[in-house]
């Protein structure tokens, strides 16, 4: 009985690389640089999880750019340190697909630092290879966030001194202060032994993405020869003799409790885990309102107006109130540096739908508490749609015929019950005095939580509410 051992380049790459320039059988990879060893790894793993046809591949600025010259998978090309920003969204949007993030030491501890930290601390369900060879080696080996004390690279020809450019940043551990990131593990490269224990890394952070457990990063010490100025040999001596002093190699995170999953269909976290969250918690229990199981259509708000007068707060209460009636909210404030004076406006669209973008480039509703909001945003509002203008501020109703202008003397209104500061809250209860979004249950339920620091006020916003229902139902 013969055995035949066959050896074969994974399905994943291409079998000859025609997107390249040059020699179309080679990698641009230096001779001795470790991403070609990453990427076979990956690519066997993706052949044998048989992921090749739902694989979307991101790499951003850095030698790993042309990724796609080589991985015969789906593939997304971002800008320097994006890379967890776009994999939010695609995964979030193909909660089926495998999506990889493979950045380098510059693209993500730079410039990429905060994205990594937030798509980690949201437990994003994607996985994150992070090739560490503490230079930037696509742009001329300048100083890395991860260049070791000492070490010599284009733009810290001295050394790096810990006086002035500070310590190595050390990706892993700083993840692992974090309560979502599922599995982390630092590896290296250099010889057959750590190459094994890499390729195990790379294999057991796919297999928890498509488990769905949650964010994974593997960091891997990679040799850059031509960055460091050595021999290919000299280089994978060197990442297993000084990198891993500086890096040590191991697990530091390998599963959790909290087991987040994808967001798109985890289970809520039992609040009870975080104890210290429970008195900052919106929805606390049951609340019963008239707005649940009753289907709506989406509805998209603009609220406008000048620092001081309160739209963000509008804009914010009703999205609080969209939640604890169970519906999808998206709220997006705008506004200048002023505290008092400048503009501001917010977007809140209420859905029965999952929300694809905060954005709204046309409301159906316009909420304007100036003149200048009314100018700037009255020609977007969806025909049909509706019009609230403070006419305590505005003189002139909307030109517009296509669509329902409601005048609201919003300061008026507020003067009598003594505190001008809630016109705000006056021409909300226009709005819910017309719309059928919302209801004013669900808006009183969310007023506590909203302006929970003045409590003292909450009956007079409440007052301020009715008296704005009231004016609508007068005028109209």
């Amino acid at each position: 009985m013969s055995t035949t051992v066959q050896f074969s380049v994974p399905e994943a790459f291409y079998d000859e690389f025609e997107r390249k320039d040059g020699p179309q059988w080679t990698t641009h990879y230096c001779p001795g640089c470790g991403h070609g060893q990453v990427h076979k790894f990956i690519a066997e793993a993706i052949d044998d999880f048989g992921m090749q046809d739902k694989t979307i591949f991101i790499s951003p600025v850095g030698c790993s750019v042309f990724a796609y010259y080589y991985f015969d998978v789906g593939n997304v090309q971002v800008p320097h340190g994006r890379c967890p920003a776009a994999g939010t969204g695609i995964k979030r949007a193909h909660p089926e697909s495998l999506v990889i993030g493979y950045q380098g030491d510059g693209d993500l501890a730079a410039i990429g630092g905060n994205e990594i930290m937030q798509a980690a601390n949201r437990g994003e369900n994607v996985t994150i290879f992070f090739i560490n060879n503490a230079i930037y080696g696509m742009t001329g080996g300048q100083m890395a966030p991860t260049s070791l004390i000492g070490m010599q690279t284009a733009t810290s020809p001295g050394g790096r001194r810990a006086e002035n450019e500070g310590f190595p940043i050390k990706v892993c551990e700083l993840l692992n202060t974090l309560d979502a990131p599922y599995y982390l593990e630092r590896v290296a490269l250099g010889d057959p032994k750590h190459n094994r224990k890499t390729r195990t890394a790379v294999r057991k952070a796919i297999q928890y993405q498509l488990d769905n457990k949650g964010f994974t990063l593997v960091e891997v010490l990679s040799p850059c020869p031509t960055g460091w100025k050595m021999t290919s040999v000299d280089a994978a001596k060197w990442t297993l003799d000084r990198l891993t002093q500086v890096f040590p190699l191991g697990v530091l995170r390998d599963g959790h409790e909290l087991d987040l999953g994808h967001p798109r269909i985890r289970e809520q976290v039992p609040l009870e885990k975080f104890p210290d969250l429970l008195e900052t918690n919106l929805v606390r229990g049951d609340i019963a309102l008239p707005d649940k199981n009753i289907s709506i259509e989406t509805a998209s708000y603009k609220f406008a107006g000048f620092g001081g007068q309160g739209v963000l707060l509008l804009g914010m209460l009703m999205a609080n109130a969209g939640m604890l009636a169970g519906r999808q909210v998206s709220w997006i404030p705008s506004y200048g540096p002023e505290m008092r004076g400048g503009t501001a406006n917010c977007g809140v669209t209420i859905s029965d739908e999952e929300i694809g973008s905060p954005l709204i480039q046309n409301p159906s509703v316009l909420v304007a508490m100036n003149g200048p909001s009314l100018e700037r945003f009255g020609g977007d509002v969806v025909s049909g749609g509706t019009v609230y203008y403070n006419s305590s501020m505005i003189n002139e109703a909307p030109k517009r015929s296509d669509v329902t202008s409601i005048p609201v003397p919003a300061n008026e209104i507020a003067e009598r019950l003594g505190n001008p500061r809630v016109a705000n809250m006056v021409v909300l209860g226009a709005v819910l005095a017309g719309d059928s979004v919302v209801s004013k249950e669900a808006v009183l339920a969310a007023l506590p939580q909203v302006i929970k620091s003045q409590p003292e006020l909450l009956d007079l916003n409440r007052k301020a509410i009715e008296a704005g229902m009231d004016a609508v139902t007068v005028t109209s």
